[in-house]
């Protein structure tokens, strides 16, 4: 069974960090670029980056852009998504997706294209 579970979410307060983790079991996530999306609550689901199935391409929204890295440890089959400077309006629940780079495809934060869902993660940014 392919699962994803995201982890590390928590309370922080504005400029604090966190670092979420996205652990795949039932397959291995060499083959797939992974997404990083949040929701908060009474908004769409948004994308906030994309790792390339190698590590090598990296995008982020422009929102989050020089506040959050996204890195990959695929001996682990984990993905990261560190969060620095973090705003009140970072507040959502995170998810990880996959999506197979194959055939081959550009790393893009657009949900339809994921194929794989983590439960999701709060991260509540607060004073």
């Amino acid at each position: 069974q392919l699962q994803l579970v995201e982890s590390g979410g928590g309370l922080v307060q504005p400029g604090g960090s966190l670092r979420l983790s996205c652990v795949a079991s039932g397959f291995t996530l060499d083959s797939y670029h992974i997404g990083w999306f949040r929701q908060a609550p009474g908004k769409e689901r948004e994308g906030v980056s994309c790792i390339s199935n190698t590590g090598g391409t990296t995008s982020y929204a422009n929102s989050v852009k020089g506040r959050f890295t996204t890195s990959r440890d695929n001996a682990k089959n984990t993905v990261y998504l560190r969060m620095n400077s973090l705003k009140p309006e970072d507040t959502a629940v995170y998810y990880c997706a996959a999506v197979k780079n194959w055939p081959p495809r550009p790393c893009i934060v657009t949900l339809n294209l994921y194929d794989y869902w983590g439960q999701g993660t709060q991260v509540t940014v607060s004073s």
